[in-house]
Order: structure tokens, then C-alpha cells, then sequence
């Protein structure tokens, strides 16, 4: 029987704390108060120790949990902040104090994280709490469940923040088709077990091939080799959630299908800009127009985080603590790669279909499940640190990586801070460029994270982002569709 006060990593968990690696996730929270540290201080001394992840610490061979005391005071900080420093303005000020963060490992004699408060006004905030916690404690989905597990509701105090609704996933038959017979239903399976073989296959080729050889397209959205090491940069943007939500229901496609197809049409755009750009300062500062100034035949890739819990809803976290529970916390997710569409298209609502299509073939392989099978064995084969160069080789060969985290529906509060808005993002990777999406009390926040030597300008993406969102409402609504999506 094993020793409850040492459990071992994840496979994930393993890659991710790994010195080649060591990624962390950074979250900024907003608050429309001003946050009471000892407030906080006392919530985290009552509770820390209900969550193993952050009350334990790293082995020396990073590959098991051990359980340790935590004082506290040690992990959270409240600088000093001289009222000139934040006189051009609080945002400026929160968002240089999170990218030196980036320069500052967390100290591996104690557990893995960290939390910043600021009371300065941002942009959405009139405070903010920075978390920090190496990536190998929780992937988003479980952080999530934590955040819900800590706070309750802003309508009602007394209640806890379980707002989210219960995801399942979705049938490879259809209803209809059901109804058919069992001799069409019987076709359709055999097909469709074709299919999934033939995609699972293609993928994984791609996959060693990304590996080995198969890098993207050098454009001015993808970093070098020195990436990982510089300094990242966070810029985050609130967009009406409620108007993905009308796009969906017109185009009959997911939330997901339609946040890809909008990266799609803004990277375009940023592109397009950068580009032109490039050919104006090639011209000796000479002002030329083109209308199309992207290189044929882009590769541009992205990595995208897959669920593998079997119970992919979100569950209360003691449930989620629970030894064999099919929702528990930890790293349980994969990769798989979206070739993205870079072009100009004049029809917007290509983009959206191009993504519906895409993703659509993407749910129909093996590839997530396989890939993360194959780390587990790598590492126990090859090592942490050959199957972390491979990982890590993976990732500098394509171009960026996007994610979509859902977050509570109703208004939430942490001991009577009202939070305004939740900012996930990560460092410690080998891309100039990553994308989170971030839904929250009826708004999508947009976190850009940047290498700014790079990327100087990550707001003109989210810039482009709101942009082609509006330009496909507006389509929608000029041919009718919008119409019948307001009755959905």
C-alpha cells in the first residue's frame, strides 16, 4: 500500500516540471474592490491544506508529491508599490510587474506556487491578485473547479459558485440515424470506424513528423530559438460572450468553432498588416497599398489542450480529490495540432466553416488519447529528460498554442471581493505567440500572451479579434440568420 504522504507525478505533470520545461500557469483576477490581505491570508490558512497540490512539494527527482508544512506568509506577496510608478496609468504597471514574474522561478524547496496582490486600477479592475503555480500542480479545468471550490456567489454569499453547467460528450450517431435500421446504422458504424482508423493514423504521422522535421511557415507571429527564455508579455481583452454565443447558434456549430474561426480572420489580418509592413520598409519607406500581402501556402499551426477525463463536466472539487473519481484533478488533458487557415477570404463566414470542419474532423481520432499513452511510456522508457526534449521539439515547430477554459456563469466573489474578471495564461514555452479564451459571468476574456521582442503589438490581435467578431455578426445579420438565432 502506498504511502498517502507521497504520490507520484502525472505523466503530464512529470513533462511540465521539468527544468527543459518548467511551465507555469499565471492567472490575473480581477477585483472591483480593493483586496484585504489578511483577508487572504486568513482564507489560505483555513484551507490550503484541503487542496494535497498545494501543500506539497516536489521530490529531488521530480516524480512524486511530498506533504509539507506550509507557512503561508511565504507565498504570498504584497509588494510595495510608490504611488509614481502606476502615474501613467495602473495597467501599464500590473501588466511590467507580471512579465518580470516570468524571470523569477518559483522556489522548488516548498510547494509550487505563489500569489501576488496588487492594489493598483487596471483597465477592468480596481485590484488585482496574481496566481502563480508551476503547471505539474493543476491544468485548467481543475483550477477552475478550485477557483468554484474558494468563492461563492456575489447574488448570494451563503451559496457556493457551482454556475457551470454539466458538459457530456456528444454521440457519433445520431438520433435520426438510430431510427434508420440497423442495416443503415451498421453501414454508418463501419464508416465511421474507418474513418476514425484512417484519421487517428494521419494524425499520428504528422505528429512523429512535427517531431522530427515538419516545422511552420517562418512568419512574424512564430519565435526563435531563444523563445522560452525571454520575457513574456500578458495583454488581456473583454468581448460579449453573448454574441459568440448568437454566432453559434446561427452557424450551428460550437463555441470553440467559432473562437477558432475568429483566431483564424484576426491572425489573418495581424498578418496581413505585418506583411505590408515588411514590403513598405523593403521600398526604402516608400507608402505602397496591396490588398494581399500574405505569402502563398502558410503553414501555421496550432496546438490545442484536449480533456481525457471520462467525465468531462465540471465536479466539486472534494469529488475531484477522490482516488479513481472520472473527473480528477490534475494534468489529464492532451495535444492535438489544428492546421489553421491563414488567408483573406471575402466572405467572412469562411472562417467559421473552415474551423466547424476542421475541428470536426479533429474529435473524430485518437490522436489525444494516443499521444498522451505515449508519453506515459516514453517517460518509463526513454526518461524524463529525452521524452521532455521531445516534447518541447514538438511544440517549437509549430507556431502557437490556443485553449478555451469555461469559468463560472454567475458573478463570483472570493470572502467579499467581488472578482470582475479571470485572465488564465502560462510561460515557461518555446512559442512568441499563446491564446486563451476564458468565459466568465456572461463575457469571454481574451488573455494574449506574447514574447515582445516579437510581438511588440499583442493588442492590434485583439484589436482584429473584436473586429471579425463584429464583421460576422453584422454578416449574419444582413442575410438573416441572426433572426433565427435570437429565437434559439
Amino acid at each position: 500500500m502506498k504511502n498517502e504522504e507521497e504520490e507520484p507525478l502525472s505523466p503530464m505533470a512529470r513533462v511540465f516540471q521539468s527544468p527543459g520545461i518548467d511551465l507555469c500557469a499565471i492567472i490575473n483576477i480581477g477585483f472591483k474592490t480593493k483586496i484585504n490581505p489578511d483577508v487572504v491570508l486568513d482564507a489560505l490558512k483555513q484551507n490550503v491544506y484541503k487542496h494535497p497540490r498545494f501543500s506539497s512539494k516536489l521530490s529531488e527527482n521530480g516524480e512524486k508529491w511530498i506533504a509539507t508544512e506550509v507557512n503561508v506568509e511565504d507565498h504570498v506577496i504584497v509588494p510595495y508599490i510608490d504611488p509614481e510608478d502606476i502615474c501613467e496609468g495602473g495597467q501599464s504597471f500590473v501588466d511590467d510587474f507580471i512579465s518580470r514574474l516570468t524571470l523569477i522561478p518559483l522556489d522548488r524547496s516548498r510547494p509550487l506556487w505563489d500569489i501576488h496582490i496588487l492594489n493598483v486600477k487596471t483597465s477592468y479592475a480596481e485590484a488585482v491578485g496574481v496566481i502563480r503555480f508551476n503547471h505539474a500542480l493543476a491544468d485548467g479545468m481543475s483550477f477552475i473547479s478550485l477557483v468554484l471550490a474558494c468563492t461563492h456567489k456575489t447574488s448570494n454569499p451563503d451559496m457556493l459558485s457551482t454556475a457551470i453547467p454539466s458538459v457530456k460528450r456528444r454521440s457519433t450517431v445520431s438520433h435520426s440515424l438510430k431510427k434508420t435500421g440497423w442495416l443503415l446504422t451498421a453501414i454508418f458504424t463501419i464508416g465511421s470506424t474507418m474513418r476514425l482508423i484512417w484519421n487517428t493514423l494521419v494524425d499520428m504521422f504528422l505528429l512523429f513528423a512535427t517531431m522530427l522535421f515538419l516545422k511552420d511557415t517562418k512568419t512574424p507571429l512564430k519565435g526563435g530559438a531563444n523563445v522560452r527564455s525571454n520575457p513574456k508579455t500578458f495583454y488581456h481583452r473583454k468581448i460579449s460572450l453573448d454574441d459568440i454565443k448568437l454566432i453559434k447558434n446561427a452557424m450551428n456549430m460550437t463555441i470553440n468553432d467559432v473562437l477558432l474561426g475568429i483566431t483564424q480572420a484576426a491572425l489573418s489580418s495581424y498578418l496581413n498588416r505585418r506583411y505590408e509592413h515588411e514590403k513598405n520598409n523593403e521600398d526604402d519607406g516608400v507608402l505602397t497599398s496591396y490588398t494581399n500581402n500574405l505569402p502563398d501556402r502558410i503553414r501555421f499551426r496550432a496546438g490545442c489542450t484536449v480533456n481525457l477525463r471520462s467525465d468531462i463536466g465540471f465536479k466539486p472539487l472534494a469529488e475531484m480529490m477522490v482516488k479513481d473519481s472520472k473527473c480528477r484533478w490534475g494534468n489529464y488533458f492532451s495535444f492535438i495540432i489544428l492546421p489553421l487557415s491563414i488567408g483573406l477570404e471575402t466572405d467572412p463566414l469562411v472562417y467559421l466553416n473552415k474551423s466547424k470542419a476542421m475541428m470536426a474532423r479533429k474529435k473524430h481520432s485518437y490522436q489525444a488519447a494516443i499521444t498522451y499513452f505515449l508519453i506515459k511510456i516514453s517517460l518509463k522508457v526513454l526518461g524524463a529528460k529525452a521524452t521532455t526534449s521531445l516534447f518541447n521539439q514538438h511544440l517549437m515547430n509549430i507556431t502557437t498554442c490556443v485553449s478555451n477554459v469555461m469559468g463560472p456563469m454567475e458573478e463570483i466573489s472570493f470572502n467579499g471581493h467581488p472578482v470582475a474578471y479571470i485572465s488564465p495564461s502560462s510561460y515557461g514555452h518555446s512559442h512568441a505567440l499563446l491564446i486563451h479564451y476564458t468565459s466568465y459571468a456572461g463575457e469571454m476574456t481574451i488573455t494574449i500572451t506574447v514574447d515582445p521582442t516579437v510581438i511588440p503589438d499583442p493588442h492590434k490581435i485583439c484589436d482584429d479579434m473584436e473586429e471579425s467578431l463584429k464583421t460576422v455578426k453584422a454578416v449574419l445579420w444582413e442575410r438573416g440568420l441572426l433572426k433565427e438565432a435570437y429565437k434559439v
